[in-house]
């Protein structure tokens, strides 16, 4: 048996988390046929998609803001002021991401994360069903994941 030392740290270093993610990524693509198909493809990358409202005055209504990765919409940020919401806006919103995510770049899912005091209602009315859920994440709070196929 062969016993080894290591030095163990917790400090937060921008060049090894790059090489962390670049040999895990390396390991991944070995493991998976359906990774190593990717590498070298325009799927290979996240693609940002961002969707603004603004008033009447070019102020900030509300957003959303994600990506698209190989045929997924991820939403990670939707955002709508007090002011304008119950008018439709998210709703409007979440549809455009989701037409461009489908028509422009091929996506046929699209998933999302929130929290219990967030919106889960409001994306099951749009035809989003809960896949995961965390409870206590954090303390107190339910997170939960939601996907919705696109086509």
């Amino acid at each position: 048996m062969v016993s080894r030392m290591f030095r163990i740290e917790t400090e937060v270093d921008k060049e090894r988390r790059d090489l962390l993610h670049t040999r895990l990524r390396e390991t991944n693509t070995a493991a998976s046929p359906v990774l190593r198909a990717l590498r070298g493809t325009p799927n290979e990358r996240e693609v940002p998609l961002h969707v603004w409202a603004l008033d009447a005055a070019g102020e900030l209504a509300g957003g959303l803001v994600g990506h698209t990765w190989t045929a997924w919409l991820h939403v990670a940020y939707l955002w709508v002021d007090d002011r304008h919401r119950g008018a439709g806006l998210g709703t409007r919103l979440l549809a455009r991401a989701e037409h461009v995510a489908r028509t422009e770049r091929g996506c046929a899912a699209a998933r999302l994360e929130t929290w219990d005091f967030q919106a889960p209602e409001f994306y099951r009315k749009q035809g989003y069903e809960v896949v995961c859920t965390i409870p206590d994440y954090p303390p107190g709070v339910t997170e939960y994941t939601l996907t919705k196929h696109l086509r």
